[in-house]
């Protein structure tokens, strides 16, 4: 989607805290919102982790509307500023378009029974006791690791770069790279493995080894699989979504800043 978006209904959504309702009760009084499935986009006030929410519900709805946030939380990376309240409007019409795509995941717990959900910033495979977790990996059919001991292991959207991904001293990656992150969580076998950049049209699948003894979950975003025994995850061009931000302010600069933080 390009400026100049022609955007005439905005539904509002917020979260529950008192930042974001006295924000939503204010953009009220100075604009009529519609029902979300009437919207041509949807402006989300809170943090990111609320826009995560946001975004889910409407990928799993299957009606994805453009989005445009405006932090009322803390981190606020998929956020635009706050801004007054009168040219709301014109702002998203004015603002730049990115279009992402989600990872698709299927976990198979160890009773054989699949869980299919879509993950934007990342999937992690997390033990789920002391003992540590044994996971083979599978690049497309080609077995690249048959054992990582580990407390786990994730794959990271461009998107999620900055986000898990970063704090598990993985690779931040640009939103046009068309890459994905695959990263070991605190790797005890192979000790010298750091993770790999792969091609976004991998097909990643690991295996959890001895599952019963070392039981480990699946996190797709926050949603959250225990005692898995299979996990495959790929990117699902056919669920992409947009989101909006106001000009000098976009998602691709947020990513470059990132890498300079001291």
């Amino acid at each position: 989607m390009a400026k100049d978006h022609h955007i005439k209904t905005l539904a509002l959504l917020a979260t529950d805290t008192e930042r974001a309702q006295e924000a939503a009760a204010e953009l009220s009084q100075d604009f009529q919102f519609v029902p979300l499935e009437e919207a041509d986009a949807v402006v989300v006030l809170g943090g990111d982790g609320f826009m995560l929410q946001t975004l889910h519900a409407m990928l799993e709805a299957g009606d994805v509307k453009p989005a445009y946030g405006i932090n009322r939380g803390t981190v606020g990376f998929l956020m635009n500023r706050p801004r007054k309240r009168a040219d709301l409007l014109a702002a998203i019409n004015r603002a730049s378009a990115r279009t992402v795509a989600p990872l698709r995941m299927v976990a198979t717990d160890q009773d054989g029974r699949q869980h299919a959900t879509f993950a934007i910033n990342e999937v992690s495979l997390l033990r789920e006791t002391r003992q540590t977790a044994k996971i083979e990996i599978l690049v497309g059919d080609k077995v690249r690791i048959a054992e990582l001991v580990c407390d786990g292991v994730l794959v990271a959207t461009p998107v999620g770069s900055t986000a898990y991904n970063l704090s598990a001293n993985g690779p931040i990656l640009p939103l046009d790279s068309q890459v994905l992150a695959l990263t070991p969580i605190s790797a005890f076998r192979p000790r010298r493995w750091r993770g790999a950049i792969l091609p976004e049209y991998s097909d990643i699948t690991f295996r959890v080894l001895e599952p019963a003894k070392r039981p480990v979950a699946a996190v797709a975003d926050q949603r959250e699989y225990r005692d898995v025994a299979e996990v495959s995850v790929a990117i699902d061009r056919s669920s992409e979504f947009t989101l909006l931000f106001d000009p000098g302010h976009s998602l691709d600069e947020r990513i470059v800043a990132e890498q300079f933080v001291t």
